[in-house]
């Protein structure tokens, strides 16, 4: 009789080590292989949405992302031994998302994952990586992925969050008595951030109009527009992203409504802008992770600028590719720290970690790992075809934990 020995083996190239010498051990009998740790790569895997609305800015978060491996690779990695990523398509589905997570841990052997570009898609992601413990940071707005109930010590928020995005761009454009209208995306996403605008709002004195909900991928916008003129607003918040985004404010500034009413997104993507294009976004205010114009006084700005138009061309990062790029690089920065790909060993590393990757120093909070950052308020100006010159910083709001919900709102001990 035949018995075979089939150990659990934990995630990453040390755990694979470790499995297949107690293989061996409990076979008592010498392997035909012998495997080190360091000749395997530090993987890190990458579910993002690279079909379906936010296409354009998952690939740029490929793009970034990969940049932020061959850094790491080119100056050594850890001891010579290399990371290596693997890209998958979530399609923007939180099923499809948990089961590509699934699959990098339990498949690919994966040690870290980054990514995802929904609120929804990171919650399905972080459910799996926190219940197997592997370390995971976020790339996509969320306010629900810092509350304790999602928390866990493996999960890492790089991305802005809806609260401090709001609280920028909304001490930016709100006013005591001005009337504000939401035009929401029916999910995650377009519920945290009609939260946070109405927060800031009523700690203004702004009066909160009304709100309409459409559903995410919606291409008709045109039954909503009688209701917003009812609601009289000053100013129309489209709380919704990517082509979502373009085809609302598109629709709706058709009906006129743009001449007496400012249009206002949380979040003012470079990728959108330059889809859409001048018309549709002209003086549209919004809120930006990054804006590659930073460089003029930002160091790392400007490397991350400049090994970018190297790597891919003339164009520079994206708000939203410039994140993944630092994902990935504090992630390995932290493995280099712990001088190890150890998940428990890196986890302290990324905890204590402050870096400055791309727009001023970062470091993450203890009790909910939000990374602390600043967030830029961006205004969309015309420009001549093809050139990134599309935005106008408004404003800086400065990294600071007081941009956040306390520690205790988010239900954590301290």
């Amino acid at each position: 009789m035949t018995i075979r020995i089939r150990p659990h083996v934990p995630p990453g190239a040390a755990g694979l080590a470790r499995a297949r010498s107690a293989v061996c051990a409990l076979a008592l009998a010498a392997c035909p292989f012998t495997l080190h740790a360091e000749e395997v790569p530090i993987r890190i895997g990458l579910p993002v949405p690279l079909t379906g609305p936010y296409g354009a800015e998952a690939q740029d978060q490929v793009r970034n992302a990969r940049l932020a491996i061959q850094e790491f690779n080119d100056a050594g990695g850890l001891n010579g031994r290399k990371a290596e990523l693997l890209v998958r398509d979530d399609k923007l589905n939180p099923a499809e998302a948990a089961t590509r997570a699934l699959e990098l841990i339990e498949k690919d052997r994966v040690d870290f994952i980054v990514g995802s570009l929904s609120a929804a898609t990171q919650l399905a992601v972080n459910n799996v990586t926190r219940q197997r413990k592997v370390l995971y940071v976020s790339i996509s707005q969320s306010d629900a992925i810092n509350e304790a109930a999602d928390f866990s010590r493996y999960t890492f928020h790089e991305s802005l969050n809806p609260h401090m995005t709001t609280q920028a761009v909304g001490r930016h454009v709100f006013r005591k008595g001005m009337r504000v209208a939401f035009l929401t995306a029916d999910y995650a996403y377009g519920h945290e951030m009609t939260r946070g605008f109405t927060r800031v709002a009523r700690e203004l004195g702004a009066v909160v109009a009304g709100e309409i909900r459409h559903p995410l991928g919606a291409t008709d916008y045109s039954p909503f527009v009688p209701r917003l003129l009812a609601m009289r607003p000053d100013v129309v918040v489209f709380n919704n992203f990517g082509r979502d985004n373009q085809i609302a404010i598109k629709q709706v500034a058709d009906f006129g409504l743009k001449r007496s009413m400012q249009f206002v997104t949380p979040v003012l993507t470079y990728t959108s802008r330059m889809a859409a294009g001048d018309r549709v976004y002209q003086d549209v205010i919004g809120g930006s992770s990054y804006h590659w114009s930073i460089e003029a006084d930002t160091p790392s700005a400007r490397a991350l600028n400049t090994r970018y138009r190297q790597a891919y061309g003339g164009a520079p990062p994206s708000d939203y590719g410039a994140m993944a790029y630092s994902a990935v690089r504090s992630v390995l920065l932290a493995v280099r720290a712990a001088g190890s790909s150890d998940t428990e060993a890196v986890v302290d590393a990324l905890t204590a970690l402050r870096y400055d990757t791309y727009k001023g120093m970062q470091s993450y909070r203890a009790c909910d790992h939000q990374s602390l950052q600043s967030v830029l308020v961006v205004k969309s100006k015309p420009a001549p075809r093809g050139s990134p010159d599309v935005f106008t910083v408004l404003g800086v709001a400065p990294a600071s934990a007081a941009a956040l919900r306390s520690c205790a709102e988010l239900g954590h001990a301290s």
